[in-house]
């Protein structure tokens, strides 16, 4: 009796590892690889252990449930060795292969140049300095470290070999106003304001769907890889939630508050609708490919990526190449516009390619990371006309198919170092470079237009402490500059923005 209650205590504890990785990784790649949530699966997996060892009389497991546990083939974004060790999580919230979970950050923040919170945008303040970015302000702020969010996901055997059908479903919001996250609507917001009476504010991919993170369904296999359907980050957001330092913090990393890096070019395709996306590993090496479906002349046109890597004593390393077409960076509507057609969005469009090479070393317990990222601005081939409608619904009424006559060149670097002094604390420092070409006629180099070549800095720093399993809270703070083409139209040309704040995941 003791061995079939422990049997069915492990199998239900392999379902609740299966539906917590979305198959070892996977299906939590959108932003759910915090270093404290995949702590979590090391624990199934040692209960699994110690359940195995009760099924057979005390002895190590058989070839069967733990092998398809520890020993799955990751897809391309489950590609490293695990960070500095940290204080392992709690089982998650499963019942019968389906997991629920979630994550709520908020904190308090300074900003010397800064701009009033937003309800809908998910950084909620300008912590990398933005052209509204003001006088100095003292908020409550969402989201530094994480996307707060609430999701499921699933698995489900299928009775074939090794077959299992998996999905997620997942969204984010601001805790500061409950509200579903909205990149679009904070843009209207500002609508016929000046910069300096501006509320924060972007463009994102998140733009108040029910599912503004990941939506898809699929099919998982350790030996043939795993092939899924829907709404899926894009390669290199799935690359940046490892090889950004600063593991996509939006108030400590610009590559993350911004979201042009993991969109190609543009934000709105950091995550892509209709798309399907396969990954596959063997031994050390692991290839990725992405495809979204379009049509000429509708919002979207379509995009593709492939990714390549591999992972060899404690070096990490990936290369991707992509391209989307009718690229879509909206804006807000001026004075004069905004009495034309209120409640309507600008959008600049472009074909954009790009291509990235980064990595990691980890010794412990010290991991170093560097990244660069070179992406390509050219007029669409085939223009969006006005009225197009983009991401989230929105219309656009003012649409610009000419930017690019001469091709926008941006080129992004990064580098830094996280050290874990214990398993429970941490500090992380990081460094963000950001290039652009002048693709104006005149080649200019100051502030004159946004088509003048310019330089970003950006520079940060973490610490963060877990206080328990679930619990951890974190300070730090992140200091930002710009000059010539990129602090065209920019009230200040620096900013600093500490901030204090605590995460709780479940």
């Amino acid at each position: 009796m003791r061995d079939r209650t422990a049997s069915r205590q492990l199998a239900a504890t392999i379902a609740g590892l299966l539906a917590f990785g979305g198959y070892a990784g996977h299906a939590w790649a959108d932003e759910r690889s915090d270093r404290d949530l995949r702590d979590q699966v090391k624990a199934l997996q040692k209960q699994v252990e110690e359940l195995t060892k009760k099924v057979n009389g005390g002895q190590g497991g058989s070839a069967q449930a733990p092998k398809a546990v520890a020993e799955p083939s990751p897809p391309s974004n489950a590609k490293a060795p695990e960070p500095a060790p940290k204080t392992a999580g709690p089982p998650p919230i499963s019942w019968n292969g389906i997991t629920f979970y979630g994550t709520i950050d908020i904190g308090v923040a300074y900003l010397t140049h800064g701009a009033p919170l937003s309800p809908s945008y998910a950084p909620g303040l300008p912590f990398t300095l933005q052209s509204f970015s003001n006088h100095p302000i003292t908020s409550l702020a969402p989201n530094g470290l994480s996307q707060s969010k609430v999701g499921i996901s699933g698995v489900e055997p299928l009775g074939v070999a090794d077959l299992k059908g998996i999905f997620k479903l997942e969204t984010g919001f601001n805790p500061t106003s409950g509200r579903l996250v909205d990149g679009p609507k904070s843009l209207i917001e500002n609508n016929g304001r000046p910069n300096n009476q501006r509320v924060t504010a972007s463009d994102s991919s998140r733009a108040g769907q029910a599912f503004q993170g990941p939506a898809y369904v699929g099919i998982a296999s350790n030996l043939l890889g795993i092939l899924t359907f829907g709404r899926q980050n894009s390669l290199m957001a799935d690359d940046l939630l490892k090889y950004d330092p600063q593991l996509q913090a939006q108030a400590f990393s610009p590559i993350a508050y911004s979201g042009t890096s993991g969109g190609l070019g543009d934000t709105e395709d950091k995550a892509l609708d209709d798309t399907i996306k396969y990954t596959y590993a063997y031994g050390p090496a692991r290839i990725a490919v992405l495809y979204q479906f379009g049509q000429r002349g509708t919002e979207p046109e379509g995009a593709e990526s492939v990714d390549v890597g591999a992972d060899y004593a404690g070096l990490s390393v990936d290369a991707l190449y992509g391209e989307v077409r009718g690229a879509v960076s909206a804006s807000s509507l001026t004075a004069a516009q905004n009495a034309v057609a209120p409640g309507t969005l600008a959008g600049t469009i472009s074909d954009n390619t790009a291509y990235a090479l980064m990595g990691t070393y980890t010794r412990r317990p010290l991991e170093i990371y560097a990244g660069y990222e070179h992406m390509k601005y050219a007029d669409p081939k085939d223009p969006l006309p006005v009225g197009t409608v983009t991401i989230g619904g929105y219309v656009l009424s003012v649409v610009n198919n000419t930017a690019f006559k001469i091709n926008k060149i941006l080129e992004y670097s990064w580098t830094g170092a996280r050290y874990a002094f214990n398993p429970k604390f941490d500090v992380t420092a990081a460094y963000y470079h950001f290039k652009q070409n002048s693709f104006n006629a005149n080649h200019c180099s100051n502030t004159s237009a946004t088509s003048c070549s310019g330089l970003f800095h950006d520079a940060s720093l973490v610490a963060d402490y877990r206080w328990t399993r679930r619990f951890d809270t974190y300070g730090g703070v992140n200091y930002s500059s710009a000059a010539d083409g990129l602090a065209s139209g920019f009230l200040f040309k620096v900013d600093w923005a500490p901030m204090l704040g605590a995460r709780f995941n479940f």
